[in-house]
């Protein structure tokens, strides 16, 4: 009789052990992924690596024919692709409406396959959406931003399903952070990233 409340209370244990390694499996589904491409991708990873409930954002390549480009490649803008930064996000603590919000705010919608004087389909404006909840959303921001007239021009915005995710070179990863001193980081990037943080304190890490 003595050892049923030992034996009780390792069942207990072993019981309490199961529920949290399911909450963390839990926890960890938590994360949900966007895709986006809004000009070069150091001033859209540069911006949303800073925003609470972003777990990582790594910039890449996506839209392309060309399997394993290189960022040769995606120079010529023969290969296809948009230059494009994807998010790995918990979804307690940043909405998608959140994160699109953020993205209309951070290039220029409105430019056919440019941004500023950086010229040719590889920046182009798209949203690659991952379901048909966040088609949905981006589909209804654009409306509501044209309905609203808040760009002199069209809304050229891409909405294309999600493909294979290219990631790129190890030297692209941060590189806003990496290369203050850079040409284009401290003439186009940093200007970009300091009106950001102005614009969504309350949203930073």
């Amino acid at each position: 009789m003595l050892f049923q409340p030992i034996i009780l209370s390792l069942m207990l244990t072993n019981v309490m052990s199961k529920i949290i390694k399911m909450t963390n499996i839990t926890d960890n589904n938590e994360l949900k992924h966007a895709t986006l491409a809004g000009g070069c991708f150091w001033c859209i990873e540069g911006a949303f690596s800073q925003v609470k409930g972003v777990q990582s954002a790594i910039s890449g390549y996506m839209g392309g024919h060309v399997e394993n480009p290189s960022y040769e490649d995606i120079c010529t803008g023969n290969s296809g692709h948009a230059e494009v930064v994807q998010l790995s996000f918990d979804a307690k603590e940043i909405s998608y409406q959140d994160i699109i919000e953020i993205f209309f705010t951070l290039h220029n919608p409105t430019q056919l396959n440019r941004q500023g004087n950086d010229i040719g389909s590889q920046y182009r404006s798209a949203i690659f959406y991952h379901d048909e909840a966040q088609q949905s959303i981006a589909k209804k921001n654009i409306n509501e931003m044209t309905a609203a007239k808040m760009f002199e021009q069209d809304i050229v915005t891409q909405l294309c399903p999600v493909e294979h995710f290219y990631s790129g070179e190890a030297y692209h990863q941060g590189y806003a952070n990496n290369n203050p001193q850079n040409q284009y980081c401290q003439a186009i990037v940093s200007p970009k990233l300091a009106k950001f943080r102005q614009t969504f304190v309350d949203k930073l890490k």
